[in-house]
């Protein structure tokens, strides 16, 4: 079986690569059999038909051919009979695509299916019968039923024969069409007193290899007297109908005339189309020539009709004649939009012009009806470009930003130009994946955050929030703590940040005579790779605590000396003794200081300003006033609660020094001795505690030491050998002792003169043996009383 192979590939310059290649070959072949190496011939790689997914797109046509993508070829998929898919239509071919995929791309692929000579000719009918009249003209003419052939080409039908030809010959008539009118010619007169029915057998013969043929018989029979045929007005009628017509439409009205008169001179009308569909959509009236309509009709399914008609009289004499009937299209078939492979996401750094989804336009109405344009919604990233003929790629025509949109819903519409337009439409929901593009950026350029001085280590101090525009993993802010110093100690000593919420916490307690404010940087980044990160400066300010006394600073208070302000008895009201100066660290209303006079020798005397601690008389000095005044000045900070510190003052109401000198003699020596006895009562009771400590340390020593020796014997795996001192006695075979002593001795410093004494019982060595443990304790007793040699310690040994 010969195969031809026909390559024709065209590239255009789009987002994506289109070929076009042509195939031929013959009808009938078996299922699987092979139509061409489509990868060769494209020139491609059969890798990339594996890896792109390569398929065949045949829109809503049946797939007759497949691809095996393993080979790189293409095969019959289904056994093709030419004349079911496309009749008479010459060329026969199969349209479809080849598509693939990352990067989309398709190519055309057009197969040709040539014909074999699979059909015999064929007659509608198996005889045909015929009344003429004897009277019949040499010449008449009869039109007989054509043979249908499915083939084409050579295969189709080529000639009729006729026999026996004594009476009659063939004549056939080339129509426009390529069909052939048959004829049958009469060329001797008929006589019916010699042949009254006469036989033919007609003989249609097609050209193909090896030949084939069918036959139909022809019955004739002889008349007498009707020697005039009708005849049409015209050999070709033409009409046009809108394929939406409705049934009963009048399409046309032939006219046949018959010279002969009343029976014989009348004419009927008839349909002589055999296998065709046209008996099904048209009818004529056989009284009066009336073609109409009685089917539907579809322009896209067939756009024109032959109508063959016979005029025939009671006699059997026939005229024939055709009617074309042209279908009118009508605007009735909407775009069809078939999406041939699209991207459901796509990231949003594509380039421009990345090719999202490819479509095929279908309009099968012609001329304008079946122009169409397509369009997509407006103000979108997006652009739709005609590629080829119905072809359309939709494309990225700008920079695609998720946060701006994380989807699209693409709208395209396709519209005809037929009158009134019709359209079509279909939606693209397309989702945009999200990259790293956005940094963390924090609610405010910077922060400020207060904390009370002596907080608590661990304590909230404040939160810091950073959003990410991006999604997901992308969008998750950690928070850092970035390398700083204050005053040349790391930041981190100070505060430390929560990586997760933000929040900032204090390291330690704060002292605001130490430090007021210090400030650091804390970074926000994101989990995208590779991650992005933006920075802002956080300032603490230290909040003041009332946590400090006011601080006197004169008048100074010594120990070792008395000093005394000195007013004269002259003094008038209001004389400035002294003035009482104080400082507090602490600052605000807490550094705030008031002076009041707490204790004084006579109040009546002096007063003290509330503001500034000066110390004035509030009346004149006397005679009769004390020489040695005693003040007690108070010193207090507004804070809450507040603090005081107290200053003793001392004043002289004198007005020489050697008066002021006797009066105060006795109140130092006073002094000193009150300040000696507390030195020793603090001395002395810092002895005895140390000595306390002492004894104690020894004696838990001690109690430790003999602990741990008992412990090492008890845990010991060698044998007990017991002791056994001089004199030893065995009482009643038990291998105990008869007594066991257990002595305490309190001796105070005095203890020698004392006159205790220890008893013995039996020997003066006792042996102890403690059935619990595996070790021996020996006491040993000297026989002198313990209390004769005073100096010498009771010894307890462990064995």
């Amino acid at each position: 079986m010969r195969r031809q192979v026909l390559l024709f590939i065209s590239i255009l310059c789009f987002s994506a690569v289109y070929g076009q290649v042509s195939y031929s070959i013959p009808e009938e072949m078996a299922k699987s059999s092979l139509v061409g190496n489509i990868a060769r011939d494209l020139g491609l790689d059969v890798k990339r038909l594996k890896l792109g997914n390569a398929r065949v797109y045949s829109g809503d046509s049946r797939e007759y051919i497949e691809l095996n993508r393993e080979r790189g070829v293409l095969l019959i998929k289904d056994k093709i009979d030419r004349e079911a898919l496309c009749g008479d239509t010459t060329p026969c071919a199969v349209h479809f695509q080849i598509v693939l995929e990352n990067p989309m791309e398709f190519y055309s692929v057009s197969v040709e299916i040539t014909d074999i000579n699979d059909h015999a000719p064929t007659f509608d009918k198996n005889e045909m019968k015929f009344i003429i009249s004897e009277s019949a003209v040499v010449g008449a003419k009869f039109v007989l039923e054509r043979a249908v052939d499915l083939d084409v080409g050579i295969n189709g039908l080529q000639s009729y024969n006729l026999k026996p030809s004594n009476h009659f010959l063939l004549k056939l008539h080339n129509q426009a069409d390529g069909t052939k009118n048959v004829e049958m010619v009469l060329q001797k007169p008929l006589d019916r007193e010699k042949n009254e029915e006469i036989s033919l057998a007609l003989t249609a013969v097609d050209g193909g290899e090896p030949q084939m043929s069918g036959a139909m018989q022809i019955l004739i029979t002889v008349l007498d007297v009707n020697d005039n045929a009708p005849v049409f007005t015209q050999p070709i009628y033409e009409g046009s109908v809108a394929e939406n017509a409705a049934k009963g439409t009048i399409v046309t009205t032939v006219s046949a005339s018959d010279a002969d008169s009343k029976l014989n001179g009348k004419v009927t009308y008839s349909i002589t189309n055999t296998l065709d569909d046209v008996r099904h959509m048209f009818e004529v009236n056989e009284d009066s020539g009336e073609v109409s309509l009685t089917g539907t009709l579809d322009y896209e399914k067939k756009r024109n009709y032959q109508i063959n008609l016979r005029a025939m009289d009671n006699g059997g004499l026939t005229d024939s004649c055709k009617v074309v009937v042209g279908v009118v299209d009508i605007n009735d078939n909407q775009p069809v939009i078939k999406i041939m492979s699209k991207s459901a996401v796509i990231s949003e750094n594509a380039n421009t012009n990345t090719v999202v989804t490819m479509i095929n336009i279908q309009d099968p109405d012609a001329g304008e009806n079946g122009k169409v344009q397509c369009f997509i919604n407006e103000n979108i990233p997006f652009v739709l470009k005609s590629s080829s003929n119905n072809f359309y790629s939709l494309v990225t025509d700008n920079e695609l930003d998720r946060e701006t949109s994380f989807e699209y819903n693409i709208t395209v519409t396709c519209s005809d130009e037929g009158v009134p337009s019709l359209s079509s439409s279909v939606t693209l929901t397309l989702q945009i994946s999200d990259v790293n593009d956005n940094a963390p950026v924090f609610e405010r350029s910077s922060y400020e955050a207060f904390i009370v001085e002596n907080n608590t280590p661990g304590l909230s101090i404040f939160t810091v929030k950073a959003r990410d525009a991006d999604w997901n993993q992308n969008a998750r802010v950690s928070y850092i703590l970035e390398d700083f110093s204050v005053n040349g100690v790391p930041v981190s000593s100070y505060v430390s940040v929560s990586a997760d919420s933000g929040v900032i916490h204090a390291v330690r307690s704060f002292d605001y005579e130490q430090i007021k404010d210090f400030h650091f940087r804390i970074k926000a980044q994101d989990g995208g790779s590779p991650p992005l990160s933006s920075n802002v400066t956080v300032k603490v300010l230290i909040q003041d605590r009332n946590d400090n006394p006011p601080q006197v600073l004169y008048p100074v208070q010594t120990g070792g000396s008395l000093v005394a302000e000195m007013v004269p008895r002259s003094a008038d009201v209001g004389y400035l003794v002294t003035k009482v100066v104080a400082v507090d660290v602490d600052s605000g209303q807490n550094a705030w200081l008031s002076y009041k006079l707490q204790k004084a020798t006579d109040r009546a005397l002096f007063e003290v300003g509330l503001q500034n601690g000066e110390i004035r008389t509030i009346r004149g000095v006397t005679d009769k006033d004390a020489v040695k005044q005693r003040l007690a000045v108070i010193v207090e900070d507004n804070g809450q609660p507040s603090r005081s510190a107290t200053v003793i003052v001392n004043v002289a109401v004198a007005d020489s020094f050697p008066e002021v000198l006797s009066e105060f003699t006795d109140y130092t020596q006073d002094k000193e001795y009150n300040d000696n006895l507390t030195f020793y009562l603090v001395l002395a009771l810092a002895v005895v505690s140390f000595l306390f400590i002492t004894c104690l340390v020894v004696i838990i020593s001690v109690k430790i030491y003999k602990w741990r020796q008992s412990r090492i014997l008890y845990h010991s795996n060698l044998p007990v050998i017991p002791y056994y001192p001089p004199r030893y006695s065995d009482t009643l075979g038990t291998g105990t002792l008869q007594h066991v002593y257990n002595y305490e001795v309190c001796r105070t410093n005095d203890s020698r003169k004392s006159d205790c004494k220890f008893g013995t019982v039996g020997s003066q060595n006792v042996l102890i043996m403690d059935p619990s443990s595996t070790g021996t304790m020996q006491r040993i007793q000297s026989e002198k009383n313990i209390l004769d040699e005073p100096d010498s310690p009771l010894e307890v040994r462990t064995f």
